[in-house]
């Protein structure tokens, strides 16, 4: 399986929209497969609402896929982020990779909005039930425990007649959700060592369900950067990152030369993944534009070479 390799972006690092799209052209003319944008509401730090960017990227943009990693369907409505979705896919003819989970629990939105994390699963799974749906069928009607519809209908529909649908987590019923649901998987803080177990429990749940998904639409995704562990601002955000999710940051961040990188993209290409988002570091505008000008010039052109394994 061919290596794909996409740009992300966790937060807004950048100060203002014209470095921004330098970016997002620089990916567009540099071979960059897709464009991610994390989906988050509520933040003391700069971040941009996903369906909104990905809209601007889909006018800025002739060439290069996107998606948001992942939109958090225990908070969204499902016939607003159905009909974003298929609106999005027509004016862009068919670049859209839509991703979707139910949304970190420990995340602002939650409080901010005055509700619980608790049962948003359940949310998350009716959602998605009717997200599917809405994008095929000439009307819905359903009555769920959260949304009632009585022909529900969108319109246009999206020009991907099966538009993607990735999931991301490795949960139980994320699991159980890609099985269901999901034409492609989005790793979340696996390292490429833990991933076989999940693999094999998706393939296993998608045999039981009498379901497939492709094999090369399995992703995994890390921060970059060319430099050592004193650059930029690394060591502040290897301290925050361990202190979040009590891994080591030296097996989640790419630090070094095109080689460290590309070495990093082959251990999860071993263990099957083939699709990838990279989030560069960098404390200015122009460092990021350089980390960036780095991987468009000395990682991606090797990348495309490897093959990843078929599982």
């Amino acid at each position: 399986m061919a290596v794909g390799v996409g740009l992300g972006l966790a937060d807004l690092p950048f100060s203002c929209a014209d470095a921004y799209w330098e970016w997002v052209d620089m990916a567009e003319d540099g071979g960059v497969d897709s464009m991610w944008q994390t989906d988050r509401l509520v933040s003391p730090i700069p971040i941009l609402e996903c369906m909104s960017a990905m809209a601007a990227i889909a006018g800025r943009t002739r060439r290069m896929k996107f998606g948001m990693n992942v939109a958090s369907l225990g908070l969204r409505d499902p016939l607003l982020t159905a009909k974003q979705c298929a609106t999005i896919d027509f004016l862009s003819n068919g670049r859209l990779l839509p991703a979707f989970g139910v949304g970190s629990a420990v995340a602002p939105d939650w409080g901010a909005t005055g509700r619980s994390p608790k049962g948003s699963g359940k949310v998350a799974d009716e959602a998605m039930a009717l997200i599917t749906r809405l994008w095929r069928e000439d009307a819905v009607s359903f009555q769920g425990e959260h949304f009632t519809y009585e022909n529900a209908r969108i319109e246009p529909k999206p020009v991907q007649k099966n538009l993607p649908f990735w999931i991301g987590g490795s949960s139980k019923p994320a699991i159980r959700r890609t099985a269901q649901y999901g034409t492609g998987w989005q790793a979340g803080q696996e390292t490429a060592d833990e991933l076989p177990p999940v693999l094999d429990a998706i393939k296993a749940a998608l045999e039981k369900n009498g379901r497939s998904i492709d094999p090369d639409h399995y992703g995994a995704g890390f921060h970059f950067y060319f430099g050592d562990w004193d650059g930029a601002d690394l060591p502040k955000r290897t301290r925050s990152f361990e202190k979040r999710t009590g891994r080591d940051a030296k097996l989640h961040f790419a630090v070094g030369g095109a080689d460290d990188i590309l070495a990093r993209i082959q251990g999860y290409a071993d263990a099957g993944i083939s699709k990838f988002i990279l989030r560069p570091i960098g404390l200015t505008d122009s460092e990021l534009i350089a980390q960036t000008q780095k991987l468009v010039e000395a990682v991606i052109p090797e990348a495309v070479k490897l093959e990843a394994k078929v599982g």
